[in-house]
């Protein structure tokens, strides 16, 4: 059911390694080649210039060994990378070397867990990078750590050592010029209303839930889908949504209540108070208040009785023809198609109290699992003089999508890179943009930054016209933007507790909100049954903890 709809915005960054890989690495604790050790200290040896980095690339790419932009630096630096990097069986192949202590002296773009960063990093497969972590040796890294120091929380593994530089691609509102840098997930369902309809209709655009209410019974009761767009009688669907998607859910209405159960990536409906505290929203009366009153307009036939079961297609093909009122996505024209120019976005609405509160969230975290230096690299100082250069945003802007005049073609006239479009690149190199993409990305320890967009490369267009309406719009309706980080880093124990609970927790809230909505409820019996389940068979208790000594961590480290 909790399903994300980000595969436009969200970019691979790495290689994913096969779920619940084990290894036993009994003899990979050092090959005795260097001097390397955990002990804080950095290794001061540049002799080594030849190096083998093991790693992912994409399944367009045809290798490393010909890329313009890693040959120069390598130049830049005087040393020589022996690629061995591939798009399939890499998991394999991986096991492999480790297990036989047959290391390369890197991994790139493999996409370690935490779990396998620090089981490699205590017995020394892989080493500590946090004493390189200077401007004496990793300049452009140290400085970004220095300004975004929640992205040295996010790899800062609980012994307080860095296993693996970071990677993440940060699009926010910074990338369009706004002081303040909310990330284009802050608020990740925009809801809509046919202002047409409210117009034929005589009525306002809804500031309250109880004014949506009374529009959507309007809709309902002049059938008016039929009636202003010709479609068959008794078509209009009042409203419609996903159950708990990423974009196109019901949860931005609950807001009214004092929350928004986002779909995320920690745990759906865990939220951070001001105060610091971590607390489930799902066992709070106001979410049972909240299911209580949306089952009064699922039984009134306001909102979509398909609303669990209907695909994101055939959700986006009813409201593009024209058959409902009220919807939830990013963008009014993609949603609604001919008839876009009628809908207008809702505002945030207030609740039965007069109130209401939207639990914001972060962007997609920061993976460390992109590059760690193994026990065998005599130079780690020289290999990071070479990886440090991937954090130049001229550099990464190339890494990610293709070198300058092949993908970026010239600077516009706010001297910012544009990429090659649609067209030019058909013509040019008779193949789409995506797939030029996909043929020059460099998988590994790539950071984006928001700003970014606003001094080296120029956003999509798309991207630029949701930041806009996130800023221009929806945040001027958020009155805290404290939220839990996605990057928290957690011990083996905390891991193996999240694996125990977290997915019949979820599943638990989830069939629970589903059935209350559709069938009423709960009474008080069934409240107290649900919140004792949710205690002692879904360890609730138990995640909170882990959450909070996480997070707890996670400002520590700052």
């Amino acid at each position: 059911m909790r399903k994300k709809r980000d595969q436009f915005w969200k970019k691979t960054v790495s290689a994913a390694l096969t779920a619940g890989m084990v290894l036993s690495l009994a003899a990979c604790g050092g090959s005795g080649k260097s001097a390397n050790k955990n002990d804080g200290t950095p290794n001061d040896d540049t002799s080594q210039t030849e190096f083998e980095i093991m790693g992912g690339m994409g399944a367009l790419s045809s290798g490393y060994e010909d890329n313009v932009v890693l040959n120069q630096l390598q130049e830049d630096t005087g040393i020589s990378i022996d690629w061995n990097c591939m798009s399939d069986s890499l998991a394999e192949q991986v096991n492999i070397r480790i297990a036989g202590g047959d290391l390369p002296d890197a991994f790139m773009g493999v996409g370690f867990s935490n779990y396998d960063l620090m089981r490699y990093g205590k017995d020394g497969t892989f080493i500590d990078l946090k004493p390189y972590l200077t401007e004496e040796y990793m300049p452009n890294l140290a400085k970004i750590l220095k300004e975004n120091p929640d992205i040295l929380s996010a790899i800062t593994m609980e012994d307080g050592a860095v296993y693996g530089l970071p990677a993440a691609e940060k699009m926010g509102t910074a990338g369009i010029g706004s002081e303040d840098d909310y990330s284009i997930y802050t608020i990740p369902q925009f809801s809509m209303i046919n202002k047409a309809w409210l117009d034929e209709l005589g009525l306002e655009v809804p500031t309250t839930l109880d004014e949506l209410h009374e529009a959507l019974v309007a809709f309902k009761e002049n059938d008016m889908s039929a009636t202003y767009y010709g479609n068959d009688p008794g078509s209009t669907i009042p409203m419609s949504t996903g159950f708990d998607q990423w974009c196109w859910g019901q949860n931005i209405f609950y807001a009214g209540f004092g929350f928004t159960n986002w779909i995320n990536d920690v745990c759906n409906d865990l939220v951070l108070g001001d105060d610091g505290k971590v607390d489930f929203v799902c066992a709070k009366d106001e979410y049972r208040e909240a299911l209580t009153y949306f089952h009064d307009w699922f039984a009134e036939g306001l909102m979509d009785p398909e609303m669990f079961s209907q695909t994101d297609p055939q959700y986006m093909a009813k409201c593009s023809q024209g058959y409902v009122g009220v919807g939830t996505w990013w963008y009014i024209e993609e949603l609604m198609g001919e008839h876009a120019d009628d809908y207008v976005f809702l505002p945030v609405l207030d609740g039965p109290d007069g109130t209401h509160h939207v639990t914001v969230r972060t962007g997609g975290g920061t993976n460390s699992g992109n590059l760690s230096i193994t026990s065998a690299c005599e130079s780690p100082a020289a290999l990071l003089e070479f990886f440090d250069k991937w954090y130049d945003p001229e550099i990464v802007m190339q890494l990610q999508y293709g070198p300058i005049d092949v993908y970026f073609t010239g600077k516009d006239e706010n001297g910012l890179w544009e990429s090659i479009t649609e067209d030019e690149c058909q013509e040019k190199y008779g193949k789409s943009a995506g797939e030029l993409k996909g043929e020059n990305e460099v998988y590994g320890p790539k950071l984006i930054l928001s700003d970014y967009y606003n001094t080296t490369f120029k956003m999509e267009d798309r991207a630029i016209e949701r930041l806009t309406d996130l800023q221009d719009y929806w945040m001027q309706f958020v009155d805290s933007t404290v939220t839990y980080p996605v990057d928290c880093v957690y011990t083996e124990k905390e891991l193996e507790t999240i694996d125990q609970y977290k997915t019949d927790f979820e599943n638990t809230v989830a069939e629970n909100e589903g059935l209350w909505i559709k069938e009423g409820g709960p009474t008080d019996e069934e409240w107290e049954d649900y919140l004792t389940t949710l205690r002692e068979s879904c360890g609730m208790d138990k995640l909170l903890t882990v959450y909070q000594d996480a997070y707890d961590r996670y400002t520590a480290a700052q």
